[in-house]
């Protein structure tokens, strides 16, 4: 084997100053040979962005290496001045970040943010960067790119910002590209172009990659050996088929159990005493409590349902939402799923009542919603609650956790203060969070603890039906297997009926008893969840199965 691109050894790497202190990386070591992609796979905390941040020697101001070596090309990184650092930034390291709507430059044309990496470095000037930009854009996949060069990031879509950040990490030709959760964002469909066509450039340029995920199926899909990453340490390192197939750590055994893309076991409810012990996903059974769904009268009929939206411009309207049709029985979980812009949380913001339809009807046991008014609306919405996809945004940063369950109780006038908390404090315990989360706020809790004060505050009137709107989402994959199995067991133990929203298929097969399928506020497809994925009729539902994470991986594994 050739000798290594990149050597990392021992590294360790802390954050604070003085006495507070505190050691995030413990000893890394791996190496990335030319041509090679590798991925350094973990959870947030686990250390992977900060071990990627001092390979390109961006640490914040609070990090510093405390011990240990980089090596470039047998070049010593460590410790190197910021002048010298300016000539392998970008020129033999090229960087593509997490997200591009805080690295693009929101006023400047992102040509011109390409053709600055050219001039940085000294590549090409004026008119000449500016073709060569066009040039990279094209390159990096992004369609029209003497156009959209012209264009600010606003004006473009999550993928093609996205596209934008690769053809800036490119521009220098550098030796090792380091791409941070490239892809986190952006839905399936999207997620595989992109990594397609940096894939693509690879093989031209011969431009090894170190890439850095939270996701097991995408590095295991993309790489040739995968890093995994726990607390700050490295705890397994192997080629891609033998962390999925024979994973040595129960760390990574873990992540493969929790990733939905390499699991079709449906999430079950947990028998009570172990509601809270955090078991492995269980195999696939019967789903408990779910004997029910479909009999009897539909708890929610969703008849021919249109969304209409004014746009600039005299007359002019937008469909989001185009003649859907779906019932959601009692105690059945109906999975809606399409990427962004398909219409399927506009339909969900129907359903609640929040948007008004153009035309088309929403009945709740048989009762249409949109003759309600006052008290009768009141009691209608008391029943149907809603998860947003990011609890953090939702949740109120200065309020305590126990008043923000409570809330929906006073605005409905349920009971009296005492009352209420004591209430507030069996919910928590309910979503499995101890006593002491009700005083504190928002920000000193995780993005698990978070989802599950939001699920707590959505139950707190009794509802018959939830509305989760990409709630797990944001959350890493051992989290996100907590979370859907929390749901589940609230179902059985209560009843719920859930509207299930998300672009992944894979999160909705664990969870669904039902699929819809939605594209362009169209619903092509709607079946069983087994039959959606293994017997697809429409091309669209096919595009999205084989856009899941993870089946490159599983198919070569004999």
């Amino acid at each position: 084997m050739s000798a290594p691109l990149l050597q990392v050894s021992d590294l360790r790497i802390s954050y604070g100053s003085g006495s507070h202190r505190r050691e995030v990386v413990h000893g890394v070591s791996f190496e990335v040979h030319p041509g090679e992609v590798v991925a350094v796979v973990g959870e947030s905390g686990s250390g992977k962005s900060t071990t990627a941040h001092a390979v390109v020697g961006l640490l914040p101001a609070s990090g510093a290496v405390d011990g240990g070596s980089v090596r470039l090309e047998g070049e010593e990184l460590v410790g190197l001045p910021e002048r010298a650092w300016r000539s392998v930034r970008g020129a033999r390291i090229g960087l593509v970040p997490q997200d591009p709507t805080l690295s693009l430059n929101p006023v400047k044309r992102v040509g011109e943010q390409v053709a600055e990496a050219l001039v940085v470095h000294g590549l090409a000037r004026g008119a000449a960067a500016r073709a060569q930009a066009v040039e990279l854009l094209t390159a990096a996949g992004l369609p029209d790119a003497g156009v959209r060069a012209r264009q600010y990031p606003a004006e473009l879509s999550g993928g093609m910002r996205q596209r934008v950040l690769i053809a800036v990490g490119l521009a220098a030709g550098p030796r090792l590209l380091v791409a941070d959760e490239p892809t986190s964002a952006l839905d399936v469909t999207v997620q595989r172009q992109v990594l397609d066509h940096l894939e693509h450039l690879r093989r031209e340029s011969g431009t090894a990659v170190l890439f850095i995920t939270h996701d097991l199926a995408v590095a295991a899909d993309r790489a040739s050996r995968v890093v995994v990453m726990s607390q700050g340490r490295v705890v397994e390192t192997g080629s891609a088929r033998q962390v999925l197939t024979a994973p040595r750590h129960p760390y990574t055994a873990s992540l493969v159990a929790s990733a939905p893309s390499l699991s079709s076991a449906r999430v079950t409810a947990l028998p009570r005493a172990a509601a809270s012990a955090v078991p492995a996903p269980a195999a696939p059974a019967a789903p408990v409590g779910r004997a029910a769904a479909g009999a009897g009268e539909p708890l929610v009929q969703v008849r021919s349902l249109v969304k209409e939206f004014a746009l600039p411009g005299r007359g002019r309207t937008q469909r989001a939402v185009d003649g859907v049709s779906f019932s959601i029985g009692r105690g059945e979980t109906l999975g809606l799923v399409g990427e962004s812009g398909s219409g399927k949380t506009t339909t969900a913001r129907l359903v609640l009542g929040l948007e008004r339809p153009t035309s088309g009807q929403v009945l709740v046991e048989g009762r249409d919603t949109a003759g309600l008014r006052g008290r009768a609306w009141r009691e209608l919405r008391r029943r149907m609650q809603l998860v947003y996809q990011n609890p953090y945004a939702s949740l109120d940063p200065r309020v305590a956790v126990g008043e923000t369950v409570a809330e929906p109780l006073r605005a409905f006038g349920v009971g009296d203060r005492a009352s209420r908390r004591r209430r507030a404090a069996e919910l928590l315990e309910k979503v499995q969070l101890p006593a002491d989360v009700l005083e504190r706020r928002p920000a000193e809790l995780s993005g698990g603890q978070r989802q599950r004060v939001a699920i707590a505050r959505a139950l707190a009137l009794d509802p018959e039906l939830v509305v989760c709107d990409e709630p797990v989402s944001a959350l890493d994959v051992s989290v996100q297997a907590r979370i859907l199995e929390l749901l589940v067991q609230l179902q059985a133990d209560q009843g719920l009926s859930y509207l299930f929203i998300s672009h992944d298929l894979a999160v909705v097969r664990q969870i669904s008893d039902r699929v819809g399928v939605m594209r362009h506020g169209e619903l092509v497809e709607l079946a069983p969840t087994a039959e959606v994925f293994t017997r697809p009729r429409h091309p669209y539902t096919v595009e999205l199965l084989e856009a899941i994470p993870g089946r490159r991986a599983l198919e070569e594994v004999p």
